[in-house]
């Protein structure tokens, strides 16, 4: 079973654990726009916890990237896992993450 954790350290950094693929993307679009601090910040995503990924998600990350612009919220993932830089490179998605 896929399970995932997303963890507030505090209003601007966010920790992210487990695995992001297809059956854990749904749940954290959601659990990660109540994490969001007041419009006009600026939040760190570190994605050193996650153990494995797919191109869910990644999808999960463009996803809270345009959930986080609406909110005029400005994102920067740090420990972008390698399974997960993979996929983003060869989707030619990479140069589009903010990576910290």
């Amino acid at each position: 079973m896929s399970r995932a954790v997303i963890n507030k350290l505090d209003s601007h950094h966010i920790q992210v654990e487990g695995e992001l693929n297809l059956a854990t993307a749904p749940v954290l679009v959601q659990t990660m726009l109540d994490q969001f601090p007041l419009t006009g910040s600026e939040v760190h995503i570190d994605l050193m916890g996650v153990t494995r990924s797919d191109s869910a998600g990644l999808a999960l990350l463009v996803e809270w990237l345009r959930q986080a612009e609406r909110q005029d919220i400005t994102l920067r993932f740090h420990n972008l896992p390698g399974q997960l830089r993979e996929i983003a490179r060869v989707s030619d998605l990479l140069p589009l993450l903010p990576l910290a």
